[in-house]
């Protein structure tokens, strides 16, 4: 399989247990539990433009939901994968609980940062296994997330924790194309760059719990200078010049690169100002353009990585992207004008380009296999 077509989850060495043929049905529960996740928090979402909401709790827990119960099990789960451990299995296991828990008025928090501190172990056990810079800064990410947790575990303030919970994200998509970016000479230059930008990301993450008034405007830098230096360096400037699935994972991640550079510049500029259009803004461009992006362009390995199925590329993967992308530039006009029809069409957008999305890898797994 060609090298630029990796995930933005971590880079794994070989599991020590020989695959089995087969579908990996045992998985597809921890991994549903990711899904509902995603599917209540969209709705939830929506629910805080006004739109309404099936299960009204979700309303209050749209961030968590997507943050630590989508997220934090569909890389739990692949981490748990990679190490080939029973006992691995228990870290998406514990984030699907805590997403319950958030629903139902139980222990969400302490279950999350239980969840957090066992993808670190994990993170870091496979780190020992493959102990290279990449490697590492995939467990600065995984420390990011655990501080986030457990401070919020502990009472701090949600705005307090959301730097940390991004900073995991953005780590761990900056370490995987940190490890291709390997097969490109790189000059000194280039990579203590990287390593100050990725540092800075890191230390705003954890002074941001504290309140340090320094932190965002760090943050918002560092998250613009990374997506500088990855327009710049990353394989998909040349990938994007071939065809089919290579070219439509590098179109993939160049888009994510310029929304996390308007991110990083948006929270430079005006920090998370909870509650404001430019917080909705900034969130949404990290989230839906930059992390979602990454989503998209990598669940042809995700599939196959996790549930041993595949995935044969299509050009109508291109749909669901577009939608994405023009959903969200609609939603942030919408910010701009502090027009609501605008944000809610954007909204309504981005949940279809997730949907239309899922359904074609449902499509693409179950056609007949030439």
């Amino acid at each position: 399989m060609a090298h630029e077509l990796k995930l933005p989850l971590p880079a794994t060495p070989r599991p020590a247990r020989p695959a089995r043929a087969g579908v990996a049905w045992q998985r597809l529960p921890l991994l549903a539990l990711g899904l509902i996740a995603l599917v209540l928090g969209l709705s939830g979402g929506l629910a805080r433009l006004g739109l309404g909401a099936p299960v009204p709790a979700a309303a209050g827990a749209h961030g968590p939901l997507m943050l630590l119960g989508f997220f934090g099990v569909l890389i739990a789960l692949e981490r748990a994968v990679a190490l080939g451990a029973m006992w691995g299995y228990g870290v998406p296991l514990l984030a699907g609980a805590g997403s319950a828990a958030l629903l139902l008025g139980g222990p969400a928090p302490a279950l999350f940062a239980a969840s957090a501190c066992g993808m670190l172990v994990l993170t870091t056990w496979l780190w020992a296994r493959q102990p290279e810079p990449h490697a590492a800064l995939l467990v600065a990410g995984a420390a990011s997330q655990a501080l986030g947790s457990l401070g919020w575990a502990l009472g701090f303030a949600f705005s307090a924790t959301l730097p940390a919970w991004l900073g995991f994200l953005v780590l761990t998509i900056a370490a995987e194309r940190l490890e291709l970016s390997r097969l490109r000479p790189r000059g000194p230059a280039a990579q203590a760059s990287f390593w100050l930008l990725a540092s800075a990301c890191a230390l705003a993450c954890a002074a941001a719990l504290f309140e340090g008034a320094w932190a965002l405007p760090l943050l918002g830098a560092s998250l613009l200078g990374l997506a500088v230096w990855l327009l710049r360096h990353d394989i998909a400037r040349h990938t994007v010049r071939t065809a089919g699935l290579t070219r439509y994972v590098a179109i993939c991640l160049l888009s994510g690169y310029a929304w996390l550079a308007l991110a990083g510049a948006l929270i430079a500029r005006h920090g998370l100002p909870a509650g404001t259009f430019v917080y909705d803004a900034a969130l949404h461009a990290l989230l839906l353009g930059f992390v979602f992006a990454m989503v998209f362009g990598h669940a042809p390995l995700i599939g196959p990585a996790l549930l041993r199925i595949r995935l044969p590329f299509h050009p109508s993967q291109y749909l669901p992207l577009v939608l994405l992308h023009a959903s969200l530039a609609l939603r942030l006009a919408g910010d701009a004008a502090e027009e609501q029809a605008l944000r809610q069409a954007g909204a309504w957008g981005s949940v279809a380009a997730i949907a239309l999305f899922i359904a074609l890898l449902i499509w693409r797994a179950t056609r007949p296999k030439p």
